[in-house]
């Protein structure tokens, strides 16, 4: 099989990328958000800091390939902004523009800023405030906003999942909504502040071949591999925004807080 045919087959099986969102209004901390990035193992990229002078406040990690990032947050603002993969009629090769600036453009203005979408390959786009989380979804062709409810929610490169057809959305979105939300403020170690959050997003003890795998690692035909790379935990408050990074996910104790400014 070619490799970019079991790419495209992993892909449609597992719904490589996910976002999880938490919201609850009432909450100490109404929205809290786990990113869990899939990507070639050998695109380089750098964790969370502030890179991008003309973004100054804006924390993420870099792709060093396209110079974006994967996910934006304004501490100052209490806001976030992550990007999925979407499915759909792909740019003209000739205009194409990565979709790496979106997080922080989105992160800025806390909406999908006016951008030529034609340009872009299909994506979702989350973006969460402490006045919710919405999600903009371009297929190539045509954009929609959609507003999430209170609860737990799931997003895959099939947008959001609203049942359990997907064997990674109905194992996960259940744990999550069980577990015991985070307590403000946001002090202590990662382990302390997120509790029972932190296991589940450290992939729950799953093998990466299970079809339930929240981390997945895939070897290709061509010997290149694909998997979760990252995964994000972040928590909004009015008091201030909790940020928390795993640049090995095979290695739970590489968690740790990103710290930010605001």
């Amino acid at each position: 099989m070619h490799s970019a045919e079991g790419l495209y087959r992993f892909w449609r099986e597992r719904a490589l990328c996910t976002v999880i969102v938490s919201v609850e209004p009432e909450a100490e901390a109404p929205v809290l958000l786990v990113g869990v990035r899939d990507e070639f193992v050998t695109r380089p990229w750098m964790s969370p800091v502030p890179y991008w002078p003309e973004y100054p406040g804006l924390v993420g990690g870099r792709d060093l390939m396209a110079g974006g990032t994967w996910l934006a947050a304004d501490p100052a603002g209490r806001r976030v902004a992550a990007l999925l993969n979407g499915r759909g009629a792909l740019a003209p090769q000739e205009v194409r523009r990565s979709r790496g600036d979106l997080p922080l453009r989105a992160a800025v203005a806390g909406e999908l800023p006016p951008v030529d979408l034609p340009v872009y390959d299909p994506f979702h786009l989350v973006v969460a405030g402490l006045d919710g989380v919405r999600i903009w979804s371009w297929n190539g062709e045509r954009l929609t906003e959609e507003k999430l409810p209170a609860g737990v929610h799931m997003l895959v490169n099939t947008g959001w999942e609203r049942g359990d057809d997907n064997a990674r959305v109905a194992c996960f979105r259940s744990r999550f909504a069980a577990a015991v939300r985070p307590r403000w403020p946001g002090s202590g170690s990662t382990e302390r502040f997120w509790g029972e959050w932190l296991p589940l997003a450290s992939g729950a003890g799953l093998a990466h071949d299970d079809p339930r795998a929240l981390l997945v690692r895939q070897k290709l035909d061509d010997g290149r591999i694909f998997a979760t790379l990252s995964v994000t935990l972040i928590a909004l408050a009015e008091g201030g925004m909790r940020y928390d990074f795993c640049p090995q996910p095979d290695d739970p104790a590489s968690w740790h807080e990103v710290r930010t400014p605001g």
